[in-house]
């Protein structure tokens, strides 16, 4: 294995409960494109934790990632997955973008770029969604094209709040308050803003456009991106048919096979109290502007 990359990347970036789990199901329904989940979580939860694959097999099991982690790597270890926690907590910070230059930073990309190369396909797409790792794929020379996935902050908000449960062992996903998902959606989305300064082909993808015409949206992002003009026989109108995939984290979404129904959850309008919304409006005004979300409507 070289070091150069071979694999053309597809980074989602953006917060989590922003769609980008769903948009990575429908990309990888593209011919040539193989999804591989959010894999700066790969190290600990798939390695470490042996976690489910999207698949429903066991990490160590998988026969994708044991293919991929022998081409790449000789095999997965753990003294690899903890070498490259303990690069990803000094290297890869949202803090550092500004300043992402390190002396093991080389060290900490090629690892992705060899993981990349060895999943054997000519796309593949990384949800892990960071602006902070982008920043060092980019910097590394690894051909990245970002796309950068965005929600009502309100939605989200209302999102990160309710209990969900972790399809791998029962227990509920991490909640926030809404005041600390307003903070984290502004934070991680000016990152975002920052990296076509660093040189980064980014585009930006509207979670409610997506859901309101699939077909028409996938199609644009696919030109943009610099992909064939794509067929989507997995469509039928707002219905998506998906098959498996072998995604290493994510949303608990990245399990489900077959017959999906492409509808907006809007469930914050009735849930989120009217003070939380007022306090997130706050918050994340400049940007929710930006983005289109400035009334009640988005």
């Amino acid at each position: 294995m070289t070091d150069r990359a071979t694999a053309q990347v597809i980074y989602l970036g953006g917060l989590g409960r922003s769609g980008t789990t769903l948009l990575e199901r429908l990309l990888g329904e593209l011919p040539g494109v193989v999804a591989l989940g959010e894999v700066v979580h790969l190290w600990q939860r798939g390695i470490l934790a042996e976690e489910l694959c999207g698949c429903g097999v066991a990490f160590p099991s998988c026969p994708f990632w044991r293919r991929v982690g022998e081409r790449a790597f000789g095999g997965w270890t753990r003294s690899l997955a903890e070498r490259m926690l303990a690069l990803r907590h000094t290297i890869d910070r949202t803090r550092r973008i500004a300043r992402i230059e390190h002396p093991d930073l080389a060290e900490y990309a090629r690892a992705y770029r060899l993981l990349y190369d060895a999943a054997g396909a000519p796309i593949v797409i990384d949800s892990s969604k960071h602006a902070s790792l982008a920043c060092c794929l980019l910097a590394t020379g690894v051909d990245v094209r970002i796309v950068h996935v965005v929600r009502d902050p309100r939605a989200v908000a209302h999102s990160w709040s309710r209990t969900v449960r972790r399809p791998e062992d029962g227990r509920p996903m991490t909640r926030w308050s809404p005041a600390r998902t307003a903070l984290h959606w502004s934070a991680q989305n000016a990152a975002l803003e920052l990296l076509p300064g660093r040189g980064a082909r980014v585009t930006r993808v509207r979670y409610e456009d997506l859901l309101s015409a699939p077909g028409a949206t996938l199609t644009a992002l696919a030109l943009r991106l610099g992909l064939p003009e794509p067929e989507l026989p997995f469509l039928e109108g707002r219905t998506a048919w998906l098959g498996p995939s072998h995604t290493a984290s994510g949303n608990p979404m990245r399990f489900h096979v077959g017959r999906v129904e492409l509808r907006r959850d809007d469930s914050w309008r009735s849930g989120l109290r009217e003070g939380d919304r007022r306090l997130v409006n706050a918050l994340t005004w400049p940007l929710r502007g930006r983005y289109g979300y400035r009334g009640v409507a988005a």
